[in-house]
């Protein structure tokens, strides 16, 4: 099984001033490399999540039925067109990884919608979990046609949280399914934990002050839930290096094991005029004082990352 991508937020306000950093066992990444070294993406030949692919969500631990739609949302907003959504959107946000799609050797397209979802209250592996336990959870989902996204409670424990990373994506191997035409069939998981109680310095700047480096004012999060609003961002981060580098094969600069993927070679970066510790220039909402950048369904904000664009090697951002 394996286990490749992306802790976020993390690293780069811990080691690089506050600046977010999702990649795979804690990657680090100076500031000069950013600036003096155009980034370049490579194409390493793999496949990419293709068609119809289901998101299906596993949250594991106690989260309100508020809490779970915020992530709900967000998933419908990635590939929503309702006229009713104001720009930017959640989906305009997301199709830049088309860009990605069409620079392959089989121009392809991806289209994701909300799947199951399955309640863990009871903690049934309990409330400290290894990397091996994500992916059993992750595998509760269905395993063709899916990304698994396992969503642990601010009171779970896992290895790595905090310390080296936020979240992380991967693939595991199929058990359902048995063998495809003599290969293994394998199946897209991404974990993310809420950081809230255990780390909101770390894991949900800038809805947080970090630990280390400028001590700007956090951000108001745009669902007033600074764990979930947190987790959003991680998960974005994750979803968009999923689908562009699924199974350790597909889009990347860097090392195989600490990739930098399309949302990861852009750390910190919100809006535009970004810098370490500023997320950059945000609409606020007038009312509740929020900041955030994309539009979702049914009236939701959320403050989204920004996606390196393949085609300028720059980091895009919707604000």
């Amino acid at each position: 099984m394996v286990s490749f991508a992306a802790s976020n937020v993390v690293l780069f306000v811990v080691f690089l001033v506050s600046l977010l950093h999702i990649n795979t066992d804690a990657r680090r990444l100076s500031e000069s490399d950013q600036t003096e070294q155009p980034l370049l993406f490579q194409y390493h030949n793999g496949p990419l999540l293709t068609g119809k692919i289901s998101v299906n969500l596993i949250w594991y631990g106690k989260f309100k039925p508020s809490q779970r739609a915020i992530v709900s949302d967000f998933v419908a907003s990635v590939t929503s067109s309702k006229p009713t959504v104001a720009e930017p959107s959640v989906s305009t946000w997301w199709k830049a990884t088309e860009k990605y799609y069409q620079l392959s050797k089989k121009p392809s397209s991806l289209a994701l919608s909300l799947g199951t979802q399955i309640l863990d209250e009871n903690y049934s592996l309990g409330k400290s979990l290894t990397n091996q336990q994500i992916i059993e959870l992750a595998s509760k989902g269905a395993q063709k046609n899916a990304i698994n996204v396992v969503l642990t409670s601010a009171d779970v424990a896992v290895g790595g949280f905090c310390s080296s990373r936020c979240g992380t994506h991967g693939s595991g191997l199929g058990t359902s399914n048995g063998q495809i035409k003599g290969k293994s069939s394998k199946f897209a998981y991404i974990w993310v934990g809420n950081s809230e109680t255990q780390c909101p310095g770390q894991c949900a700047w800038p809805f947080h002050q970090p630990i280390y480096g400028p001590q700007n004012p956090p951000l108001v999060a745009p669902n007033n839930d600074v764990g979930l609003d947190g987790m959003v961002i991680n998960l974005a981060s994750l979803l968009a290096g999923t689908a562009t580098n699924p199974f350790g094969n597909g889009y990347y600069q860097g090392p195989k094991l600490a990739p930098l993927e399309a949302a990861s070679a852009c750390p910190g970066i919100y809006g535009k005029g970004a810098y370490p510790g500023y997320a950059g220039d945000l609409p606020v909402d007038a009312t509740t004082g929020a900041s955030y950048n994309a539009h979702g369904v049914n009236g939701r904000k959320y403050l989204l990352p920004a996606l390196f664009d393949p085609s300028t090697s720059t980091c895009s951002t919707l604000a």
